[in-house]
C-alpha cells in the first residue's frame, strides 16, 4: 500500500512539473490577441453595416421608395440628414480603426485596459448615436406629413384604403403607422446591435476583469 502510494505521488509529481506554467508576459500576450480580434471584428462590422445597405438602393423598387420622400417634401432635409450621418459614421469607422492600431503588444496592462475602456465607450457611442438617427428620421417624415397639404398624393394606397376618410383623419393614420414602424425598426436594430456589438463588448469586459486581476 505505502509503494502504491509513493508511485502515485511520483506520477502527481511527473505531471505537475510536465504542465506548461504561463508567466505574465504570456497571458498579457494572450489577452492583448484575443482584445486586438474583437477590435477588429467591431471595425470589420461596422464597415459592413456602412456599405451593405447602399446595395439596396440598386434596386428599382428601393428607388421608388424613395421618391416618397419628395412627395412629402422631406427629401432636401433627409439629405441633410444623410450627410450628417455619414459622417458621423465615417469617424466612428475611423475611431474604431484608431483602437485597433492602437492596442499594441508593447503595452503594459494599464494601457491595455485604459484602450479597452476607450474602445467599449466608442461602441456604446455609436450604437447610441445609429439608433437615436432613425428616430430623427421618423420624426422628420412624420412632420412632413403632418405638413403636407395634399397626403392622398404621397400615399395613394392609404386614400384607396380609406376612401371616405378625410384628409386630417388620413395624415393621423399615416402618421401613427410611421411613428409604430419606427419604433418597431428602432427595436429591432437595437437588438441587431445588441447580438453584434453586446457580444464582443461583453468579451472586451471580459479582457478588462482579467487584465485587473492580473495587476492585483
Amino acid at each position: 500500500m505505502t509503494d502504491e502510494l509513493e508511485l502515485l505521488k511520483k506520477d502527481w509529481q511527473n505531471k505537475e512539473f510536465n504542465v506548461p506554467k504561463l508567466s505574465y508576459e504570456d497571458i498579457h500576450k494572450m489577452i492583448w490577441k484575443k482584445s486586438s480580434s474583437i477590435v477588429k471584428w467591431i471595425l470589420i462590422i461596422s464597415i459592413l453595416e456602412f456599405s451593405v445597405p447602399h446595395l439596396l438602393y440598386l434596386f428599382p423598387s428601393m428607388r421608388e421608395g424613395m421618391e416618397v420622400y419628395e412627395k412629402i417634401g422631406v427629401s432636401q432635409y433627409l439629405f441633410g440628414l444623410s450627410v450628417f450621418i455619414y459622417t458621423v459614421a465615417l469617424y466612428f469607422i475611423f475611431q474604431f480603426y484608431k483602437r485597433f492600431k492602437e492596442i499594441s503588444v508593447l503595452d503594459n496592462s494599464k494601457n491595455l485596459m485604459r484602450k479597452i475602456i476607450k474602445t467599449r465607450k466608442t461602441v456604446k457611442h455609436y450604437v447610441i448615436f445609429s439608433l437615436s438617427m432613425i428616430m430623427v428620421t421618423i420624426i422628420i417624415m412624420i412632420i412632413g406629413v403632418y405638413l403636407n397639404d395634399n397626403i392622398a398624393l404621397a400615399f395613394p394606397e392609404f386614400k384607396e384604403g380609406l376612401a371616405n376618410v378625410s384628409q386630417e383623419k388620413l395624415k393621423i393614420t399615416i402618421m401613427l403607422a410611421i411613428g409604430i414602424f419606427g419604433v418597431v425598426l428602432t427595436l429591432f436594430m437595437g437588438g441587431v446591435y445588441f447580438l453584434l456589438y453586446g457580444l464582443l463588448l461583453r468579451k472586451l469586459k471580459k479582457n478588462y476583469t482579467e487584465l485587473r486581476q492580473l495587476e492585483i
